[in-house]
């Protein structure tokens, strides 16, 4: 094995632990469900999570009790758009489900419009923390829809500071997703924030080299000692595939050329 290969490797072993295994598609039923779940524990090892629509949580709790896994589903997804009364309703009935975790799409073309929309946006989303209680709340900027640097980090001041345990980059359902310039914002904010705040990548992560990428700007913002499953996640499908291919679980991944 080469040294390139071993790095790889070791990266992969790291990532692993970190995956939110995602899936939000429209088809998605109770077979797609069942075998989304029986991915998440590995010869590798176990997921951090599986990320499904609310009408999942139960069956998921069911067929994941006693892994260690946790189950987590979206609220106010994906356009952010809905009233907050609605959103809580949501959040009720998930965690009656039994749901460990929820991830909020923030209301962003609050943030977007200005005008006040920055106090809308905080409301909102206090109102989904009381609700949440406890349990982790993930809020997701859509930072590919901000675009704007300085946008993105209002959106992360105002989610932080309604009580956010993550800030998460996107929701996959527009075209850009996660992007190193927005994660280095982000996690930026989590280091400022003067209390433990997690930050989510998710949104067109689909390689080890990409989730290094990620992994690195962590250590450099927060310090080298601050990613564990409790402050840093991948949202991701496809790239648990690719993790298992280097660690010799599944079809070979080659490395990227030029890594």
């Amino acid at each position: 094995m080469s040294g390139i290969e071993m790095i790889i490797e070791d990266v992969a072993k790291r990532v692993l632990p970190l995956l939110d295994l995602t899936s939000l598609n429209e088809a998605d039923d109770e077979v797609s469900t069942a075998a989304l779940c029986a991915k998440a524990v590995t010869p590798a090892g176990k997921v951090a999570a599986v990320c499904l629509w609310p009408a999942f949580v139960s069956q998921a709790k069911q067929v994941l009790s006693g892994s260690g896994v946790k189950v987590a589903t979206v609220v106010n997804f994906p356009g952010g758009s809905l009233p907050a009364e609605k959103v809580v309703d949501q959040i009720a009935r998930v965690l009656a489900d039994g749901a460990d975790e929820i991830d909020v799409v923030m209301p962003y073309a609050a943030i977007m419009a200005g005008m006040g929309g920055d106090q809308r946006a905080a409301d909102h989303l206090s109102a989904c923390r009381e609700a949440c209680g406890s349990t982790t709340m993930k809020v997701i900027l859509e930072s590919g829809a901000l675009a704007k640097p300085a946008l993105i980090e209002r959106a992360s001041q105002v989610a932080v500071a309604a009580g956010a345990d993550f800030l998460k980059t996107s929701t996959g359902k527009v075209p850009a997703g996660a992007t190193p310039g927005a994660a280095r914002i982000m996690l930026t904010a989590c280091r400022a924030a003067g209390r433990p705040v997690g930050f989510k990548a998710s949104g067109g992560i689909r390689d080890v080299e990409t989730a290094l990428q990620y992994l690195a700007l962590a250590d450099e913002i927060c310090g080298p000692g601050w990613v564990s499953p409790a402050t840093f996640r991948f949202g991701a499908s496809g790239l648990l595939d690719a993790l298992l291919g280097v660690l010799g679980h599944g079809p070979a991944t080659k490395v990227m050329s030029g890594y």
